[in-house]
């Protein structure tokens, strides 16, 4: 972990760009801490004026009390609020980047984590930056200034008497920076609990149908329950240090103070003071109380701020997917595996010496019981893994070479999980790089997946928001949407992951009559557990455990009678 000054700094860098409006902040709260002293010497002017029966001040006194209390409200104004600015801007900005960042993070980065903890960072944490940020400096610079005038005014009355303030200066501190190490700690913990908590929400409100369906109600409510209390029992610990260190602090002070006022009250000092100047003295000392109070509470802040300031910061750094890549070649689709190795960070080998030359052009299908490695196979043509060893090369070019966006544009997938956004039926079929496509070839495209007569029964037809998942529509429906989009992106090599998987026999056999004119003169992979969706592939890949077991057309491998003519047999059986 990096150290917390560090971190520290490389925070206090967003707040730069808003140097012009921290002056203005600076300024405000001048103007507010101005007031706190000139209360304390109010006091002594108009007690000095009560005794020598000055009419003319007591006259403008009460004009000088609202005038007072003007430019104070003033100057809270004008610092709160340009603070907020500042806040928000900075939020705004840090949200921004790591979003951004996200979307660059290769797919392992999203198996290691949860949807509920990669929320939480982005949502939870980047505000708590806020803390270490704006709401600190806002809290130094405002009761900063008030102790610093206070504190000036003690000086400027008598020096002596404020050294017993001082002396207990060190054991203030020293209190201060042990109740921060212990509220560092729970600080990430409760980030940490929040993430927990995010991901049973979010697991929930996607699989309702499953939670309702099996009667899992009660279980995901115990599940929220028990993390939500581990949140609320980190929380209480951390504002239990807080509300502890404050208290022991202020005794600090009163015991100052009652050393303060003990030598005051002798008579020998009382000599040489007016009655005026003693209390404005006392009250000043007495004042000091609330501004040292807010500054000993910044600790905790500041140590809430750094704990999700180290996680940020820590997401920001990691490595994105690597895109060394400079070439942007039109691929024509022909693909080499070569002695392909493909290994996943918790050591499981998914891809083992996979060697195959696909021509382009061709209809390639992969069969295999699950966890066979046909999903890791194509993910490799995509890059969302990267291969361990061996080559893989498109049209001859290793494919570490070509660009990251330039390969992905000129490759389609249709997965069996089907991912639809909360958008309008036409931005999904025209998503992405395809957003600038014309409604005549979006309707093209949905009539070639036989998607075009259900969705002209939809409330606004191609205008229908899909909603969350687009789970008002039917398993059939979303996976057509999905193939429209695919062949909008009319793309030189088409991956196709299950993608009839959720039709029922009518539909499936349009869309394979949609693939049929889609696979012309372009490279197909076929991934399919129905063998009747593959007999007509060029060549059949028959896979297990990483490795090819034997390869052929369909009626090859059927006389070979070996896995594939098992694989044949069951399926008809079934």
């Amino acid at each position: 972990m990096k150290p917390d000054l560090q971190v520290y700094r490389r925070l206090l860098k967003y707040l730069v760009p808003f140097w012009g409006t921290a002056i203005v902040v600076f300024i405000g709260f001048t103007i507010s801490a101005s007031t706190e002293v000139a209360v304390a010497k109010l006091l002594e002017k108009i007690i000095n004026a009560i005794q020598h029966r000055d009419t003319h001040f007591t006259t403008i006194f009460p004009l000088l009390v609202v005038a007072l209390i003007f430019f104070r409200g003033v100057g809270q104004y004008i610092g709160g609020y340009y603070t907020a600015v500042i806040s928000r801007h900075l939020v705004f900005n840090v949200r921004q980047e790591v979003f951004a960042k996200i979307l660059r993070l290769p797919a392992q980065y999203f198996l290691d984590n949860s949807s509920g903890h990669i929320t939480a960072k982005i949502m939870f944490n980047v505000e708590q930056l806020t803390a270490a940020t704006t709401e600190s400096l806002r809290t130094v610079v405002q009761q900063g200034l008030i102790t610093i005038g206070l504190l000036g005014f003690l000086i400027y009355t008598n020096w002596r008497l404020t050294l017993c303030i001082l002396i207990f200066a060190p054991l203030i501190g020293l209190l201060i920076r042990k109740a921060g190490k212990r509220m560092r700690k729970l600080s990430i913990l409760v980030q940490n609990t929040m993430g927990d908590v995010n991901h049973v929400v979010q697991e929930t409100v996607s699989g309702n149908v499953i939670v309702k369906g099996f009667g899992g109600q009660p279980a995901e409510q115990e599940r929220f329950k028990k993390h939500s209390l581990e949140n609320l029992r980190r929380g209480l610990k951390m504002t239990a240090i807080a509300q502890l260190n404050s208290p022991v602090v202020q005794l600090c002070m009163a015991m100052s103070m009652a050393v303060i006022i003990w030598i005051a009250l002798r008579p020998e000092i009382l000599r040489d003071i007016s009655a005026g100047e003693f209390v404005a003295y006392i009250t000043a000392a007495g004042m000091l109380s609330k501004p040292i109070k807010a500054l000993t509470e910044v600790n905790e802040k500041l140590q809430r701020g750094l704990a999700a300031a180290h996680s940020v910061f820590e997401l920001l750094d990691m490595e994105e997917e690597h895109n060394q890549g400079t070439l942007k070649p039109e691929l024509k689709g022909n693909v080499q595996f070569d002695h392909v190795n493909m290994q996943y960070a918790d050591g499981h080998e998914a891809i083992k010496d996979f060697t195959l030359n696909i021509k382009a052009g061709q209809t390639v299908a992969l069969v295999g019981r699950s966890g066979a490695g046909k999903s890791s196979l194509v993910n490799l043509l995509v890059r969302y893994q990267e291969i361990s060893s061996g080559s893989l090369k498109l049209d001859g070019i290793d494919i570490k070479e070509i660009d990251l966006t330039s390969l992905r544009t000129q490759i389609s997938m249709v997965s069996q999980q089907v991912v639809l956004f909360n958008r309008t039926v036409r931005e999904n079929i025209a998503y992405g790089q395809l957003e600038g496509a014309s409604d005549e070839d979006v309707i093209a495209a949905a009539k070639a997946a036989y998607a075009h007569d259900f969705i002209m029964q939809l409330p606004n037809g191609y205008d229908t928001e899909l909603g969350a998942q687009g789970l008002n529509l039917s398993g059939g429906q979303r996976q057509r949407i999905a193939i429209a989009r695919a062949i909008l992106k009319n793309a030189p090599i088409l991956i196709l992951d299950e993608a009839t998987s959720a039709l029922d026999n009518e539909s499936e056999h349009f869309i394979q009559q949609a693939f049929d004119a889609a696979m012309q003169d372009r490279t197909t992979i076929v991934i399919a557990h129905r063998l009747s969706t593959i007999e007509n592939a060029d060549v059949i890949v028959v896979m297990d455990q990483g490795r090819i077991l034997e390869s052929g057309t369909h009626q090859e491998l059927l006389a070979k009678k070996g896995t594939y003519f098992q694989l044949h047999q069951r399926n008809f059986e079934e």
